[in-house]
């Protein structure tokens, strides 16, 4: 998933040093509430956080919260540095979702089952699910994703295409894009498609579920790969095909690919509900449609962001539980983790309230944004899958992918990535 944009800026903040740890455990870890300063780490910008951590601190006057910042590229292997040492500096601290049964399993987070009832009831089932591992949960949900079609309206009514429905039931299909995409290139466009996370498994998992294909990661221990099914055949072999045809561009990845939109340079651009406040300032008219699937396919929607859990090395184990719950589960404070970002809260009620925010940032291009977001998370999302191998998973099949863009053989080079992720995993059993 793409990190969130800052609304004030419209670009994601920069990366700021490492400053050290942030504060200390000083509470003995008393009942109910708890008191003193609760440490907590996460890859964002301070200002991100700043909002969040004032509303808490107003409501909680007896806990203070220190945040620290490390940077989002250094991030994962700092934290896993600190936890191993039993760093108990670390109360409270973020966790990438697709990280978390990884981290779970080395024994680094807190057991919160207690919470699960509320936890359920306050956000969607992909975003409850993704936070247990082995049966217990271990983190609490703050932030989440969907994506959706994009579409350069005025090059669509240049060429004589008709736009595609903002209604989930008249969903396009990934064949109907491409026809039209082409159909946009022959009218002058440079591309037809661009997806925005070119060669990312967030935003290609979608293709192969659509497909039957699975997660590509099965089994009783979540360490069996299935990458080599006929529906991530089908779907890789489609996907390399737009590029091989030049209906979308190679040498663009990253996230320099929303550029490409907003230079008028793609006719359907796949990307998040953070580029409605990037396309605000777009001199063209542009809509969204729902996030497409293939012909008798299933509609399927990424969904996923950061969790946060408690480190069960702290010493302030009360504290930083009341204010992950404050984060999570208390719909103001959810709400006010994401006041200076273009990032769906994972509170469903945050969501409701947040959500025709969001919409207005694009003004009349993005009418429709709240309701379409809020069907894709509650019907089509499907989270990445649970499994203490999912890094080094995500890793090799990223890699794949971009191979299969630049042309290589989609069976072959799934063939070679199965290997590899059997060879990795070997170490993990």
């Amino acid at each position: 998933m793409r990190r969130p944009t800052t609304i004030t800026a419209g670009v994601i903040a920069a990366a700021l040093a490492l400053t050290g740890c942030a504060g200390s455990a000083d509470s003995s870890g008393s009942s109910g509430d708890g008191s003193g300063a609760v440490s907590f780490v996460g890859p964002e910008d301070p200002a991100v956080f700043a909002p969040v951590i004032d509303a808490f601190e107003a409501a909680y006057p007896d806990i203070t919260v220190d945040y620290t910042q490390v940077p989002f590229d250094t991030y994962a292997t700092t934290l896993q540095q600190r936890l191993s040492a039993k760093d108990d500096t670390i109360d409270v601290f973020a966790v990438d979702q697709p990280n978390l049964a990884q981290i779970a399993a080395q024994g680094f987070l807190e057991d919160l089952s207690d919470l699960e009832d509320e936890a359920k009831a306050a956000t969607s089932a992909a975003q409850f699910d993704i936070n247990i591992y082995d049966g217990t949960m271990y983190a609490l949900p703050v932030w989440n994703s969907t994506q959706m079609l994009f579409y350069n309206k005025d090059i669509l009514d240049a060429a004589g295409i008709e736009a595609p429905s903002l209604n989930p039931d008249e969903r396009w299909t990934w064949e109907q894009v491409a026809e039209a995409g082409a159909q946009a290139q022959a009218a002058g466009i440079e591309s037809g498609l661009l997806l925005e996370q070119a060669e990312a498994y967030y935003q290609l998992q979608p293709l192969i579920e659509s497909l039957g294909g699975g997660s590509g990661i099965t089994g009783d221990d979540m360490l069996t790969a299935d990458v080599t099914t006929d529906g991530w055949v089908e779907a890789m072999e489609w996907y390399g095909g737009t590029f091989e045809s030049g209906l979308s561009p190679r040498g663009v990845g990253g996230f320099q690919t929303s550029a490409v939109f907003t230079d008028q340079k793609t006719a359907f651009f796949v990307g998040g509900p953070w580029d409605i406040g990037g396309f605000a300032d777009a001199d063209f008219a542009w809509g969204i449609a729902p996030h497409p699937s293939f012909d008798g396919g299933e509609a399927v929607t990424p969904t996923g962001s950061w969790s946060w859990g408690v480190n069960t090395a702290s010493t302030n184990k009360d504290a930083a539980r009341t204010f992950l719950e404050f984060v999570a589960l208390d719909a103001a404070g959810n709400l006010a983790s994401t006041e200076t970002q273009t990032i769906i809260p994972a509170n469903t009620e945050a969501a409701a309230e947040y959500l025709p925010k969001l919409e207005a940032l694009g003004g009349d291009n993005s009418a429709g944004a709240a309701d379409l977001i809020t069907y894709e998370i509650e019907n089509t999302a499907v989270a990445r899958p649970v499994s203490i191998g999912y890094v080094q998973f995500e890793s090799i099949i990223n890699a794949a992918i971009a191979d299969i863009r630049n042309g290589s053989d989609a069976m072959e080079r799934l063939t070679q990535a199965q290997q590899q992720i059997e060879d990795a995993w070997s170490q993990l059993r």
